[in-house]
């Protein structure tokens, strides 16, 4: 009769069936909803959008209620209730309108990616002490950066999607990475189980 070694993990190997069967459903569901974005990376953004206005939309909400019924005996009520308001009236307008407040969004993430870029080239140029194929890594990333921000500029949409795509290929990665830790704990119980059959 064999035993198990004993330098098995015992976490590793009693780790339960439907543990091993959850990651492989969740990481299977996680997969669908990244080929999904992934096909329509425009919508993503849009409910990204929608989805972090119903948050802000709740939490004014709750500054507004902590502001008025909450007792203080100072002036920070006001100012509660007031940044309160101030929140609840930003989440209604991106709520009003989502393709507006993606337009912003991505603009000011390209006037951000236009200057880092623009940094970079004159870091680039200007450093002596760098080697030449650092210096010249520098300025490239630069110039790509600049060139991506001009072109999410001028396409915003494009800026938008591109986001969204990228979220997609990061869930797609994570799915993958669920499944895979599902089927190979299954694998590991399968073996535990014929070795001690044995």
């Amino acid at each position: 009769m064999k035993t198990i070694d004993s330098s098995v993990d015992k976490d590793t190997v009693k780790s339960p069936s439907w543990l091993r069967m959850a990651q492989i459903g969740l990481g299977g569901i996680a997969v669908v909803l990244s080929i999904a974005i992934m096909a329509n990376p425009a919508l993503t953004a849009v409910l990204m959008v929608f989805t972090a206005s119903i948050l802000l939309l709740i939490v004014g909400i709750e500054r507004v209620i902590t502001g008025l019924f909450v007792p203080r005996k100072d002036r920070s009520r006001l100012v509660t209730v007031g940044l309160g308001i101030l929140v609840i009236l930003i989440a209604a307008a991106a709520l009003a309108f989502p393709v507006g407040t993606i337009v912003l969004l991505t603009f000011v993430l390209a006037v951000a990616l236009l200057f880092d870029g623009i940094s970079r080239i004159v870091h680039g140029i200007g450093n002596k002490e760098s080697k030449g194929w650092t210096k010249g890594l520098s300025i490239g990333v630069g110039g790509v950066e600049v060139a991506l921000s001009g072109l999410i500029m001028v396409s915003p949409a494009f800026g938008a999607a591109t986001v969204g795509f990228l979220i997609g290929i990061a869930l797609l990665l994570v799915g993958i990475q669920i499944v895979v830790a599902g089927i190979s704990g299954r694998r590991k119980s399968m073996e535990i189980s014929a070795t001690r059959n044995d």
